[in-house]
């Protein structure tokens, strides 16, 4: 049977591919204004870097691995539950590094001497609050993450729109 994967399948796996790429090179790859390589190296030892990227890229590629059997196909309970527990995870992550002591301060003293150092010099549009802005480059990363858990919040809720026989599934 062939399978027919849904724009939104699509959707989902390019964003967590981007976020995969994102976690892989934003600390060793040179990529002009939005990272500044030498300055985090400068901050974290390299076994650091090393185990930080490794611990981020694997669970990445966790998600997109668990999603790749399901991909046109119905997904277990089991499976929309993790994807969007992980994410949402992720992302509190993100809100408790980020956004939180950026719009509230909450943290950001402990922060902003640190990711000064590190992002200082990187490309941001967003004026600095409590200390520091985040960059474009991690702002990216962000709204790509939440774009994820929206689109896997779809998946879980909806269905693919034809069924076993190719016909529309009636409306009851």
């Amino acid at each position: 049977m062939k399978r027919e994967i849904r724009t939104s399948e699509k959707l989902l796996l390019s964003g967590l591919i981007l976020i995969l790429l994102f976690m892989i090179v934003q600390d060793w790859l040179p990529l002009g204004t939005l990272n500044d390589v030498q300055a985090i190296r400068e901050e974290h030892s390299l076994n650091r870097l090393l185990t930080v990227t490794a611990i981020n890229a694997g669970q990445i590629l966790l998600l997109i691995v668990l999603i790749l059997p399901f991909l046109g196909k119905k997904y277990p309970v089991w499976i929309k539950l993790w994807l969007l527990i992980h994410q949402v995870c992720i992302f509190a992550g993100v809100l408790i590094s980020w956004w939180i002591p950026y719009f509230f301060g909450y943290g950001a003293e402990q922060m902003a001497e640190s990711y000064q150092q590190m992002f200082g010099d990187t490309h941001t549009f967003l004026p600095v609050m409590n200390g520091f802005a985040p960059n474009t480059l991690h702002i990216l990363f962000h709204l790509t993450l939440l774009f994820c858990i929206i689109t896997t919040i779809y998946l879980s809720f909806t269905s693919s729109r034809k069924t076993h026989t190719g016909e529309l599934p009636a409306i009851q």
